[in-house]
């Protein structure tokens, strides 16, 4: 009986950490797009700004 609670709450354990691990996908994705959008309109920025 103790082994199979065991597996049991390992198998919950393990199945919340696969799903937190797959929705943080989406929100990786998305700070890497913001951050690549910042760095554009900085790199826009300073072009803009160059001495001549």
């Amino acid at each position: 009986m103790g082994r199979i609670k065991l597996f049991v709450i390992l198998m919950l354990g393990l199945l919340a950490f696969a799903i937190t691990g797959l929705s943080g996908c989406g929100t990786i994705e998305g700070f890497g797009r913001d951050v690549q959008s910042g760095g554009e309109a900085i790199e826009d920025a300073a072009d803009r700004n160059k001495p001549d």
